[in-house]
């Protein structure tokens, strides 16, 4: 397979790195998964997919990466490709605040967890 200019991995190489990349179920979230059982762990059919939730209490909760909802701390701006990286970045940033306020408006209280905050 042929690498292109702009990769130093080949086509098959650069499928199997994308593959591996994980969108839900990430390793923080398995954790936090056993640390907090009578959670529910990403309900399904609720707006914006929430990590967890409680019904009781109406609390979404959401873990977010640093990289792709710009921490205040951590984010580095991308070296390359930036015009498909900050317009991509600053719609998650966008949809998180649209999905918040759904939330809010609706009576749940939304706490958003960095990553970061999780490793410790």
């Amino acid at each position: 397979m042929a690498k292109s200019r702009t990769d130093n991995l080949t086509t098959k190489q650069r499928s199997y790195c994308m593959g591996r990349i994980r969108s839900f179920e990430t390793k923080i979230e398995l954790e936090h998964k056993r640390k907090f059982p009578k959670l529910k762990y990403q309900p399904k059919g609720f707006f914006g997919n929430p990590d967890f939730l409680d019904r009781k209490k109406k609390i979404v909760f959401f873990i977010d990466g640093c990289f792709w909802h710009k921490c205040p701390l951590h984010w580095n701006k991308p070296k390359s490709n930036k015009k498909y990286w900050l317009p991509k970045l600053e719609r998650n940033v966008s949809r998180d605040k649209e999905i918040a306020l759904a939330y809010q408006n609706s009576g749940w209280k939304v706490i958003r967890i960095w990553e970061h905050e999780l490793k410790d």
